[in-house]
């Protein structure tokens, strides 16, 4: 019986661990020289700790600039958004993908979320 408990409480804490509430929003604002601009969005209905985003830029199923952004807890009121910088090691005149792994603290547990946004190349006129 109380090994029977045990599993029990085991599946119901692997199932509240496994909560998939709504996690951030990405959205690419611009590109300036070797910068690009993100805007990380809180959907959540309470604060998130930001602490780093893992990234690659993608042009052609090529990785044309990947990296990490340290993010230092930088927090996102709920509803609230913030813009992070992520360098881009070359320019591309081609439409890239940006694909990577935000982490966030959320009710103090460290969470991590695929992220994907597109990019389309600055036409000088």
């Amino acid at each position: 019986m109380l090994r029977l408990l045990l599993g029990f409480t085991f599946i119901v804490a692997l199932a509240a661990g496994c909560h998939t509430g709504k996690g951030p929003e990405v959205r690419v604002l611009g590109q300036q020289h070797e910068v690009v601009f993100v805007q990380v969005t809180n959907p959540a209905n309470h604060p998130m700790r930001l602490t780093k985003l893992d990234y690659v830029f993608e042009a052609d199923n090529r990785t044309i600039s990947s990296g990490e952004v340290p993010l230092d807890r930088r927090e996102v009121p709920s509803g609230a958004a913030v813009v992070v910088e992520v360098p881009l090691d070359a320019d591309s005149a081609r439409p890239m993908t940006l694909t990577g792994t935000l982490t966030a603290e959320l009710d103090e547990i460290v969470r991590s979320f695929e992220v994907k946004a597109q990019i389309q190349p600055h036409h000088a006129d």
